[in-house]
């Protein structure tokens, strides 16, 4: 009895084992795998701003000149200026002042040396620039603009005693740029020329100061 038993026991088993590879070969196929879904990461829109090319410059600017022996005076004209490259640039300047007295004529109180017409200078000058450091002002801590020195030499002429005279001019200078289009600039010059109204030939050292306000087209 105990052997019969035994018997049934042991075929069950074994019938099971044959059947079961079967079962799960059909689970498997019944087994889908779904997809995998890559996604993209969402993309913001970015504005990025239009680099203007202008390339030419013109502006006006004021200030004070000093002309030895007549006195420190207030300096105005205008500016244009082509940008050959990044960094180089050629400026044409025009300016008017009108100067007063001498030491002298104001110290021994006799009649002007000078007339009213003769008082007048004018000069013009080609100079050719260079920007030095360009990059980026900060005023605040919110805001930043376009900016850099920049120096420059050149030559011309000046106008006044009833004559003219050749002038070269040394300067240097910082421009800042708040839009693209609009340039505010500070610099100093020297105007050196020959002069003998006084009646010796030197040369002299004309120190302006100014600043000015320039549009790029």
């Amino acid at each position: 009895m105990e052997s019969r038993i035994q018997r049934i026991f042991l075929s069950l088993i074994t019938l099971w084992l044959m059947s079961a590879p079967q079962a799960f070969a059909a689970k498997g196929e019944d087994l889908e795998l779904e997809p995998l879904v890559v996604r993209e990461p969402e993309r913001h829109p970015v504005d990025v701003d239009q680099i203007d090319t202008e390339n030419f410059e013109i502006g006006v600017f004021g200030g004070v000149m000093n002309v030895e022996d007549f006195g420190t005076n207030p300096v105005y004209g205008i500016r244009a200026s082509y940008h050959v490259t990044e960094n180089f640039f050629v400026e044409g300047a025009y300016g008017r002042s009108e100067l007063e007295q001498t030491s002298f004529e104001r110290l021994s109180g006799g009649a002007p040396l000078f007339s009213d017409s003769e008082r007048d200078l004018s000069y013009y000058s080609v100079s050719l620039g260079y920007d030095l450091f360009p990059g980026e002002a900060f005023v605040g801590n919110r805001y930043a603009f376009k900016g850099g020195a920049y120096v420059l030499a050149g030559a011309g002429s000046t106008k006044f005693g009833g004559d003219n005279r050749f002038t070269v001019n040394l300067g240097f200078g910082y421009r800042l740029i708040p839009t693209d289009w609009l340039a505010l600039n500070v610099d100093v010059r020297d105007h050196v020329f020959d002069s003998d109204l006084l009646g010796k030939d030197e040369t002299r050292h004309n120190i302006q100061f100014t600043g000015g306000l320039t549009f790029f087209f």
